[in-house]
C-alpha cells in the first residue's frame, strides 16, 4: 500500500510488518509548516495503532532531513501565539516519534540539520551513509536547538559532552558522529540495502520483547522529554528577542559573518 499526502512531499509505503515514510523532496525539512507537521503526526499516529506494522522506517532522499529551523519557520511567525502553536506542533512530532510502540529507524543520507537530527534522535536506530553530515549549527544561528535536541544529545553524549557540541556548532561527518554515539551504525555501501538488512535482522529477532523494552525506557524518560520541550519552546522564544538574534538575522540579508555583543 503506497499513500502519498503532503502534495508529493511525502509517501507512506507499508510492506506486512514495516512501514517505510519516505521525505520526497529534498529539503522538505527545510520548508515545513504548519500543516505539514499535522500531517505527518497524523500519519504516524495512524501507525502507531496498527497492531501488523511493527518496524518504522523513516528516510528520505539526499538532504531530506536538512533543515534550517531559523530561516524557513522562525521567519514565517507573525505573532507570539503563531510561535507558541508551531512550537507546540513541532513538539507533539518528536514526542509522537518517540513514543511510538515500534521499533524506529532513521536512514539519513546527504546533510542533517536542524529539527532534521532531532527529528533523527527521537528514532531507535540512526543508519547513515558515508556521505552524511550532521550540522549542528544552531549556535551560530543565535538561537538554540529545538524539538528536544537537549534530551537527545544528552541521553547519547552526556550533559557535559552535549553542551560543548551545542556550543561548538561544528559539521560532523559520518565517522565523527559515529565515534560520539550520534549514529548507530554507518551503511557499508548501499544505504537502502543496509536498511533493508537491519529490518530482516530485526524480523528474525523477538521484536515484541524489543518493542516491550522500548515502551518502559520510554515511559521512565517521557516525563524529562515533555520538561525539555518546553524548556526548549521558552527559551527560543526568548533568543529570537535579542540583539544577537537580530544581528544575525541582518547578517544573513548581507551575506556576512554576524557580530554578536552578548545583548
Amino acid at each position: 500500500m503506497t499513500v502519498n499526502f503532503l502534495k508529493d512531499a511525502l509517501q507512506v509505503e507499508v510492506n506486512g510488518r514495516v512501514a517505510k515514510i519516505e521525505l520526497e523532496k529534498p529539503h522538505v525539512l527545510h520548508r515545513i509548516q504548519n500543516d505539514m507537521i499535522k500531517e505527518l503526526i497524523q500519519k504516524l499516529k495512524e501507525i502507531s495503532l496498527s497492531d501488523e506494522i511493527q518496524i518504522v522506517i523513516l528516510t528520505g532522499k539526499e538532504e531530506a532531513f536538512f533543515s534550517e529551523f531559523r530561516n524557513s519557520i522562525l521567519n514565517e511567525i507573525e505573532n507570539e501565539n503563531d510561535f507558541y502553536y508551531t512550537m507546540e506542533l513541532i513538539n507533539e512530532l518528536m514526542i509522537t516519534i518517540y513514543s511510538m510502540p515500534k521499533i524506529t529507524i532513521a536512514g539519513i543520507s546527504g546533510r542533517a540539520s536542524g529539527l532534521g537530527i532531532s527529528l533523527s534522535l527521537a528514532t531507535d536506530h540512526i543508519l547513515v551513509d558515508e556521505s552524511c553530515q550532521f550540522v549542528m549549527n544552531t549556535m551560530e544561528q543565535g538561537i538554540i536547538p529545538v524539538g528536544g535536541a537537549h534530551f537527545f544529545l544528552e541521553r547519547r553524549l552526556g550533559e557535559d559532552r552535549a553542551r560543548h557540541l551545542i556550543w561548538e556548532s561544528k559539521t560532523l561527518s559520518a565517522q565523527e558522529a559515529k565515534a560520539l554515539n550520534l549514529v548507530n551504525e554507518i551503511a557499508k555501501g548501499d544505504l537502502n540495502e543496509a536498511i533493508d538488512n537491519k529490518v530482516k535482522q530485526w524480523g528474525r529477532s523477538p521484536i515484541l520483547a524489543m518493542i516491550k523494552t522500548k515502551k518502559i525506557l520510554g515511559e521512565k524518560n517521557r516525563p524529562y522529554l515533555l520538561k525539555m520541550l518546553e524548556l526548549e519552546k521558552f527559551a527560543l522564544y526568548r533568543m529570537m528577542q535579542t540583539e544577537d538574534y537580530q544581528e544575525c538575522c541582518q547578517a544573513f540579508k548581507e551575506n556576512r559573518k554576524p557580530t554578536y555583543l552578548g545583548k
